[in-house]
């Protein structure tokens, strides 16, 4: 008795097949010729006529072997999706995690789908944004998002300054230079927020997906080895077509 796991393995080739095969039949029927004979004999209208020889050409294919043939691949086809589906609608398994079962019974057909979606969110949490490992942050509950300690930093402003090169005397005024000083005007106190998150809280989520990623595989294998339902229905629907 084959196991689902088997028939999902052979599916594929014989869809392939059935669809070359069912193509090939196709354009045999196209090809008029293949399916035309014809015979003629030469009889001349009096004793001293010329005698010529009789001609043929037999039919090289007929509608009806061709239906037969079709009849056949679509028959293994029929079957073998038939027998896939049936045993899908029995093949069950629980997902569980950590010893603790997360879903129940849950069928092989949503579980692959469930296989798939894991991917794509993997994918997602691995581009989470992260924060700075440079600042040091702290949940801010107030701003409802994390926030780093409060940094002063000084405000300067540019102030004229004279310098005396040179004292005035009776004769000469001062000589005086202009330059700027940078004198502290204000501080600062900086606070930066970010909606982003911990590096510890990604790694916690992508492990947590890994974990379920694999409950959810050994499900859909233990899913899958379900013994298959055999089904002969493709000899019943084509018998009707063709009959």
């Amino acid at each position: 008795m084959a196991r689902l796991n088997q028939i999902i393995a052979v599916e594929k080739g014989v869809k392939s097949r059935s669809f070359e095969e069912l193509t090939a039949a196709h354009h045999a029927l196209q090809k008029t010729a293949l399916l035309s004979g014809i015979s003629r004999t030469y009889r001349p209208k009096d004793e001293e006529g010329e005698v010529l020889p009789p001609e043929s050409t037999r039919v090289q294919a007929k509608a009806e072997d061709i239906n037969r043939q079709t009849i056949e691949i679509m028959t293994r086809l029929f079957d073998v999706v038939a027998t896939k589906d049936w045993t899908n609608c029995k093949a069950r398994a629980d997902v569980v995690v950590d010893g603790k079962t997360l879903l129940s019974q849950v069928p092989a057909t949503y579980l692959l789908f469930l296989e798939k979606q894991l991917v794509d969110l993997q994918t997602y949490i691995k581009k989470l944004p992260v924060l700075d490992p440079a600042e040091s942050w702290v949940f801010d509950a107030s701003a409802d998002c994390w926030a780093t300690e409060p940094v002063q930093t000084t405000k300067t402003k540019k102030i004229p300054r004279n310098h005396v090169k040179a004292e005035a005397t009776e004769k000469h005024p001062a000589q005086v230079e202009l330059y700027y000083e940078d004198v502290v005007v204000g501080y600062w106190k900086t606070v930066k927020f970010s909606g982003a998150l911990p590096a510890k809280r990604v790694n916690e989520l992508l492990e947590r997906l890994e974990k379920l990623q694999q409950a959810v595989k050994y499900a859909r294998e233990e899913a899958n080895s379900i013994e298959a339902d055999e089904q002969k229905v493709g000899e019943k629907v084509l018998k009707f077509l063709f009959s």
